[in-house]
């Protein structure tokens, strides 16, 4: 650690995400077992429990969540960042300003950072990241720098970034994976050897078990407390519990097993945190092709869930269902659960007036935990109001991808969206796998985006009942940020709220 005065802006924050489950929509990625070797007992090392892991390490073009829970905060950083609370913190900028028209922001720098290849951050590389988002990123959340017009960088230290028009939502963007920066040295072979400012390095990638990370001795800022981080990749839920139990693993980044949360409770071995994500599970419905192109097919499906029953039956009872594609976390959240309560003779009713009964349905789900215990739940509660389901699970990530994803084959699915604010990802782009396509929808985005902070929460508020009363989808439920430590492990955020598993807090008592 070479500069004891970045202290004050890094301070402690975790953001895991659930498990990353999911999807990139969801995640990317194939899970595997972990080994039974014992762990480094020594206070510097870490070993963590996941699901998804990543296919890849280039997310600029692999879509999913699990390239940026392994990589974001830990090995590339940004300009700015989420903390625990999800309020902006500096990263690399250790100050900005906005212009009196909204349309111009103006960061100062850090002086002193380094990429892991030797290389300075400097403004030119902040321009370089920014700029490359929309000339060699692939994945379709690169649209969200559409706004961006000029890039400048003023002098070493300052950069400028004027937008075509004012964008509340561009600089929250910039503590995601958009905002990554990345050296304009260092961008050869992003899928296998990333190069970032971080604390941390990739230093091992055992594929289809684990991914370990090595903290970087010439790290221009404060040390995180942990030498070596593994992340450790189950597809079974009970393996990933019993590598905790039996000291395989010291933490499970997010619990995939609810109801086994008892026998952690009671031991006091072990801390458990139950809190909030962002990672809505959607039932997501095809919205430009097949049965659910009608709209009473969409409301008759809604109608149709139960989701005090699925979220008791599939997750134990955690879970809190919230009615659209909104977080209790963002500012612009309304319960919207009532918009369609469970009623099977309503939906009974809306399936025949459709003129879409007897076809079959066909629900494909992909491979990960949630899924694949909910799927079932949700196939019984559609064929009791008199729906034809067809379940087909599809292996995770790759077939699932490749079919619902990027090819929209499929009626219903099952998936799990961790990205935050991912309002407009989803369902704000008609050629997306949901393919919603609503003018007045991506108005009131647009209105949301350019107006005041009021005026924001007001048409996202707006965007987000038409968008549960389209049943452009069911949510079934928001998944609760669940996770299991040894008990001397410190830092646990109590909400997840960022891309990032930030591992720059943790530290062990």
């Amino acid at each position: 650690m070479r500069h004891q005065r970045q202290l004050t802006r890094h301070t402690a924050t975790v953001a895991a995400t659930l498990a990353c489950l999911l999807l990139a929509a969801c995640s990317a990625g194939s899970t595997a077992d972990g080994n039974a070797d014992s762990p480094d007992k020594t206070s510097d090392t870490l070993k963590i429990g996941l699901t998804a892991e990543p296919a890849n390490l280039d997310f600029t073009k692999t879509a999913g969540a699990a390239i940026p829970q392994a990589l974001l905060y830990n090995v590339y950083q940004n300009l700015v960042k989420l903390d625990q609370s999800g309020k902006m913190q500096p990263e690399l900028a250790t100050s900005w300003t906005l212009s009196k028209d909204r349309k111009t922001y103006t960061f100062q720098l850090v002086k002193d950072a380094e990429f892991s290849n030797g290389a300075p951050f400097t403004a030119e590389d902040a321009k370089f990241s920014i700029e490359r988002v929309k000339s060699d990123w692939t994945i379709s959340l690169k649209s969200q720098m559409d706004v961006v017009d000029t890039v400048q960088a003023v002098s070493p230290t300052e950069l400028k970034v004027t937008l075509k028009e004012p964008s509340n939502d561009w600089l929250y963007r910039m503590t995601t994976r958009l905002g990554a920066m990345f050296s304009r040295t260092g961008v050869g072979k992003l899928a296998t050897e990333p190069v970032g400012t971080g604390p941390y390095t990739v230093k091992k990638w055992n594929r289809g078990d684990s991914i370990t990370l090595a903290r970087r001795d010439d790290y221009w800022g404060r040390e995180p407390h942990f030498a070596s981080v593994t992340l450790k990749y189950f597809k079974d839920p009970t393996a990933m519990n019993n590598a905790l139990l039996t000291g395989t693993i010291n933490m499970i980044g997010q619990m995939q097993s609810p109801d086994a949360l008892d026998q952690f409770k009671s031991n006091s071995k072990y801390k458990v945190v139950e809190g909030s994500t962002n990672g809505e599970v959607v039932l997501s419905l095809n919205n430009g092709s097949g049965p659910m192109r009608n709209p009473k097919v969409r409301q008759a499906v809604r109608y149709a869930i139960d989701h005090k029953a699925l979220v008791d039956t599939c997750w134990a009872g955690y879970g809190k269902p919230i009615g659209s594609m909104v977080a209790p976390t963002d500012p612009w959240y309304q319960d919207l659960t009532n918009e369609y309560p469970y009623d099977r003779s309503k939906a009974r009713q809306l399936l025949e007036e459709s003129g879409e009964a007897g076809r079959t349905l066909r629900l494909r789900i992909p491979t990960l935990p949630y899924a694949t215990a909910c799927g079932t739940v949700v196939k019984s509660q559609l064929e009791q109001a008199g729906f034809k389901v067809k379940l087909d699970q599809l292996e995770f990530p790759a077939a699932w991808l490749s079919t619902v994803f990027k090819n929209a084959d499929y009626d219903m699915s099952i998936i799990g969206h961790v990205e935050p604010r991912d309002i407009q990802a989803v369902f704000g782009d008609k050629t997306y796998y949901t393919r919603y396509d609503n003018p007045q929808f991506r108005a009131l985005l647009k209105k949301a985006d350019r107006g005041t902070q009021e005026e924001q929460t007001t048409y996202m508020r707006e965007a987000a009942r038409l968008l549960s009363r389209d049943a452009a989808a069911d949510w079934l439920f928001l998944l609760p940020n669940l996770m299991v430590a040894d008990k001397g492990i410190t830092g646990l955020p109590v909400n997840s709220v960022s891309e990032s598993l930030d591992l720059t807090g943790l530290s062990r008592s």
